[in-house]
């Protein structure tokens, strides 16, 4: 279950989606370093989506909202995990564009304006073109760096993605391609070759990365790389089984 807690009337070009759970320290600052990044640049929205936190966090989104018109508060009743979370923002989202930021202020929202420019601005995307952000100078401790390290390059060797970073939760698409993805938990995971699968077209654009301020992380080696196998057997045989045909309406003059 979810409830819409604040929409804004303007049509923004692009959504930024955040999902987030027990992040009530990381809420403000990381809104104001998203409109400080955006402001002024081009229409936007940014959703949050709280999926089920049992902190403070609900409340200060709510707090920020009724005096924010573009923030949106989305509100999962109980916890259904991150790629659900993204799955809720990127359906509820109203921009033709959406890119996705960790709701835990390690992601550089200054990274999203700077991804865009490389690409000649909003109207220049490609909506086959998934962007991706890689993070080559980890700001982690030792235990996330080595998980995430493995659990890559297994990825990698078995699904040849292409994709040296695929965790960085910053990622720039094209939202009707993303909902044509199958959904199931944990596809946040493995985004790029689910969308090689459909036929877009992936690349990694180095980003900065941030050590982590504030509250604790949710992620270890057990749901890192032992979960992530599990998925990845699976990804495996739906990517085998995926069609994409090619067809066009037939133009018949009478």
């Amino acid at each position: 279950m979810m409830a819409l807690e604040n929409e804004s009337s303007e049509v923004p070009e692009l959504s930024v989606v955040v999902p987030v759970h027990n992040e009530a320290e990381n809420i403000t600052p990381l809104v104001a370093e998203i409109r400080e990044a955006l402001d002024g640049k081009f229409n936007y929205e940014i959703v949050y989506v709280d999926d089920g936190s049992t902190d403070d966090t609900l409340a200060i989104l709510r707090s920020i909202a009724a005096e924010f018109p573009r923030l949106r508060v989305i509100h999962h009743k109980t916890c259904f995990g991150q790629s659900a979370a993204i799955w809720t923002g990127v359906k509820e989202a109203r921009g033709q564009w959406i890119a996705t930021l960790d709701g835990d202020g390690q992601n550089d929202p200054k990274d999203i304006l700077r991804i865009i420019d490389l690409k000649g601005g909003i109207e220049g995307l490609d909506p086959s073109l998934v962007l991706c952000g890689y993070r080559r100078k980890r700001r982690d401790t030792w235990l996330k760096r080595i998980s995430s390290r493995i659990a890559n390059g297994v990825r990698s060797a078995l699904l040849k993605d292409n994709t040296p970073d695929t965790g960085c939760g910053l990622k720039i698409f094209a939202r009707h391609a993303y909902l044509s993805l199958p959904f199931f938990d944990h596809m946040h995971r493995f985004l790029p070759a689910l969308f090689l699968a459909k036929g877009a077209k992936v690349e990694s654009v180095e980003v900065n990365h941030r050590s982590r301020r504030r509250g604790q992380t949710h992620y270890g080696i057990k749901n890192r790389l032992w979960i992530g196998i599990i998925d990845l057997m699976g990804v495996m045989w739906l990517r085998r089984r995926l069609k994409n045909p090619i067809a066009r309406e037939e133009n018949i003059e009478s």
